[in-house]
């Protein structure tokens, strides 16, 4: 029997950076096992060219994304998420659509790259460094025995993701 598939939200206020590229790194490392999607409660609407860079230089896929809402993921028709991350304070703290199935969920928060003001060189770093934290997470998500770890022990272990280095703060709960 082949393993499960699971469905990931990652969401974000804007859906134009720090989501957008743990949408992109999960889907490369997660091995077909991963399905993910990234959101935003207020989107930009568009995503943010330094964001696609950061793909390209990572070797992950940086066409085809979109900033989109998150109600697109709470309407019938849209595929039931099995985890819900937010990576961004200001969406950890928001009133969340209801999502259907109940998925876990866990705050993963990371400094927003897109605020970064000064050079060309300093805006790159500070993306390379959100994806270099997106993506320590995502490996360590990825390598927990999902099929045989109970509920709570999940929970427990996304929290303790969400603190990994790069958190911006000690927020551990969300939608």
């Amino acid at each position: 029997m082949p393993d499960r598939i699971y469905n990931v939200l990652f969401l974000c206020t804007g859906n134009s950076a720090r989501s957008i590229l743990a949408e992109s790194i999960l889907n490369a490392e997660g091995k077909g096992r991963f399905v993910a999607h990234s959101a935003g409660s207020d989107p930009k609407g568009t995503v943010h060219p330094l964001a696609l860079r950061e793909l390209e230089a990572l070797g992950c896929p940086a066409a085809g994304f979109s900033s989109k809402s998150w109600d697109v993921f709470a309407v019938g028709g849209a595929p039931q998420m099995d985890f819900i991350f937010t990576v961004c304070d200001n969406a950890a703290g928001e009133a969340c659509p209801v999502w259907i199935g109940h998925p876990m969920t866990a705050h993963w928060g990371v400094e927003d790259p897109a605020a970064v003001e000064g050079s060309e060189f300093e805006k790159e770093r500070a993306f390379s460094q959100a994806a270099r934290f997106l993506k320590n997470r995502i490996t360590a998500f990825i390598s927990l025995p999902h099929a045989s770890i109970d509920k709570l022990a999940m929970e427990t272990h996304l929290r303790q993701i969400g603190a990994m280095e790069g958190a911006n703060h000690s927020k551990t709960d969300v939608a």
